[in-house]
């Protein structure tokens, strides 16, 4: 055969499958929240045809309990086009349906999944929406791991509502490794409820003791990051004291203080204030202060030992300044980490008088 065909003919093959079929969506997963019983819901999946004519042959439902409805006429390049589900919601509790979308784009489907949870019912949050994120309000917007061993996923939730005219897709921009997060409903209407979940990975933290982060709840995928839509996260990890026998846990070092709590009063004039918190080590062998961290900016401290053998007491000082305390969101604090298993989270608060 001669070479040159050949060639030509990859190259055709090739220049053809650059613009073949791919179908891609706005939402391949829609999160339609709660939902009442026995009043069905529908989901309208916005999506795009990215290459040649399109066509779809069917659209087949996992389960009997989900109408399909979809474009039978082709779809041009570059076209966008809608795919609709409703669900019966005939069934109490949280449900997740499966769209398989069989098209020339592929030999295999493409998947769309419809999920929420059903409830006889109104499962709304009846609490305040004091704060503010972007267009939306919320119950809280900081968030706080406390407590948490290795190994651990623990969830957070904050309650959100649109007190917009349009409706948005919020979404958690800026997440760690060790954060996951998922907003409910996918699409939020005017004056309705949602609610984001935050999931702790804690096998990804770095360390024990304090770690701090901030994420944005964008109004709808990239969306622009800005103080407003800012949620505060904090992690405490504990270390694991699980494994200790009874003679290691009778030997072990205990922590005394003469106070958690720092009363500070006024600053009045004074641009810092400081106190001062004693320490001793009660127990029968080595103290050790591992971590010692702030939760909120402003305050600075000065430990004078970090071991404490059995019987020593050190004074661990703590300083406050004034123009910072002013724009505090939370109760500022200090945290410390010790190998007391009693106590291997300790939390000084520290009260001003703004």
């Amino acid at each position: 055969m001669n070479n040159r065909f050949i060639i030509a003919t990859i190259m055709a093959i090739a220049a053809r499958g650059g613009v073949a079929q791919e179908i891609s969506a706005e939402h391949q997963v829609v999160d339609c929240g709660g939902v009442k019983f026995e009043q069905p819901v529908t989901v309208n999946f916005q999506l795009k045809n990215k290459g040649l004519q399109l066509r779809i042959s069917k659209v087949h439902p996992d389960c009997g309990c989900t109408a399909v409805n979809f474009p039978r006429q082709p779809i041009g390049d570059g076209e966008s086009f809608v795919i609709s589900a409703t669900y019966d919601a005939r069934q109490l509790g949280h449900f997740s349906k499966q769209l398989a979308v069989y098209s020339n784009a592929s030999q295999k489907p493409y998947f769309l999944t419809i999920k929420g949870v059903v409830a006889v019912e109104d499962i709304s949050y009846k609490g305040d929406f004091s704060e503010t994120l972007g267009s939306v309000r919320a119950d809280v917007n900081h968030v706080e791991f406390d407590d948490v061993n290795r190994g651990e996923m623990p969830v957070k939730r904050i309650h959100i509502i649109n007190t917009g005219r349009e409706a948005v897709s919020p979404v958690v921009m800026h997440l760690p490794e060790y954060l996951m997060a998922n907003v409910s409903p996918t699409t939020i209407p005017a004056g309705k409820q949602g609610e984001v979940l935050l999931t702790l990975k804690s096998n990804k933290l770095p360390d024990f003791g304090l770690t701090q982060t901030s994420v944005f709840l964008g109004m709808k995928p990239g969306d622009k990051v800005s103080r407003d839509k800012e949620i505060e996260v904090s992690v405490v990890l504990l270390p694991a004291f699980n494994e200790l026998t009874e003679e290691q846990l009778r030997n072990a070092p205990q922590l005394r203080m003469d106070n958690n709590v720092l009363e500070l009063g006024k600053f009045g004039r004074k641009k810092k204030k400081s106190g001062v918190i004693t320490l001793e080590n009660i127990g029968k062998s080595e103290l050790e202060v591992s971590s010692l961290q702030m939760f909120t900016a402003g305050l600075s401290v000065q430990l004078s030992k970090r071991k404490l053998k059995p019987g020593e007491k050190t004074t661990l000082k703590i300083t406050a300044e004034a123009k910072a305390m002013k724009n505090l969101r939370t109760e500022p604090r200090v945290l410390m980490i010790t190998n007391d298993p009693k106590n291997a989270k300790v939390i000084v608060s520290v009260k001003v008088e703004k």
